[in-house]
């Protein structure tokens, strides 16, 4: 059995986020009715609802262990220990790989990435906190099932397969001169994690455009987990929070002709979730008109704390 728990499920910067002085982020923080709190992108999976593959590594790591009793060491285990075996990672966004700092203190892990993602973090020292005699670093091959293992590579009962999606190299490393901003093959990936006995899921956090080869990978899925973190492609513009559209960060928008919603509507995924929403995204207030949209055509609004078992 696949077990599934949404670590988090907001975008980069949280709901609401650390400077929002919006209506809805005000909302939020007096605990008013129809939104909750979210901590940014990441997914938890296990086979065996003991040993646990993080998603990418959000930089509120500390508090979605705290808040997740599944990834709490044992009463049994030693004074120093986790249930999380290892980390696969989508991009090196800084809302996914700055939890890798929250990792150190010598405790045993894997590490899987695209190698243009392990050179990233090759190449910032700060990550060597992440000791290599405990942390090892593994390559994840596009297009190619990985037997997912711990340190001493004992297999977790999870494949991945990670693949190629529209998208840009992360904010951080955008070299403003160069073509698409010196992006590249790898830079965003999407993953398929499998466990025996359970239909395969999709997981895709960034997504800038459903290409055929895209929609033919999803077609008839039991489940994906899906870019949501604009609901219209300037929605930042619109509400005076940033200069952005959501094409130019990465991200295909919710809604309209070419967005996910419509995108989605004859691929025939039996269970279509969306996640990474940014602080800006309607989708994040219970009542709105456009949660209504996205729930009548069949999408569920991913949160905190959310498990599904397969």
């Amino acid at each position: 059995m696949l077990h599934i728990v949404v670590l988090g499920s907001a975008a980069g910067g949280g709901f609401p986020q650390w400077n929002g002085n919006d209506a809805t982020a005000r909302r939020v923080r007096a605990r008013g009715p129809g939104v909750s709190a979210r901590t940014q992108s990441s997914l938890a999976v296990s086979s065996d609802g003991q040993r646990w593959v993080l998603l990418n590594a959000s930089p509120d790591l500390r508090q979605q262990i705290n808040e997740n009793p599944q990834l709490h060491p044992r009463s049994d285990a030693p004074k120093r220990a986790s249930p999380i075996s290892a980390v696969v990672l989508t991009n090196a966004d800084v809302d996914h790989v700055a939890g890798l700092l929250n990792l150190r203190e010598s405790q045993p892990l894997a590490l899987y990435g695209h190698e243009r993602v392990l050179g990233v973090l090759a190449q910032n020292r700060i990550f060597d906190v992440l000791a290599p005699e405990f942390v090892e670093r593994r390559p994840l091959p596009l297009d190619r099932a990985v037997d997912i293992t711990d340190r001493t590579g004992a297999s977790l009962g999870i494949a991945v397969t990670g693949f190629a999606v529209p998208g840009k190299i992360s904010l951080w490393l955008e070299d403003r001169d160069a073509r698409d901003f010196g992006s590249a093959p790898g830079d965003t990936i999407g993953l398929e994690i499998s466990a025996a006995g359970s239909p395969s899921i999709f997981y895709i956090p960034g997504c800038a455009g459903m290409t055929e080869d895209l929609a033919a990978r999803l077609r008839g899925a039991a489940l994906v987990f899906f870019d949501g973190t604009l609901w219209r492609d300037d929605e930042m513009i619109a509400q005076g929070v940033g200069s952005k559209t959501g094409r130019r960060m990465g991200h295909m928008s919710c809604s309209g002709e070419e967005g996910t919603i419509a995108a989605f509507a004859e691929l025939g995924v039996r269970r279509k979730v969306f996640v990474h929403i940014n602080n800006t995204n309607p989708l994040l207030i219970e009542d709105s008109a456009e949660r209504r949209e996205a729930i009548a055509a069949g999408w569920e609004i991913g949160f905190d704390g959310m498990e599904i078992m397969l």
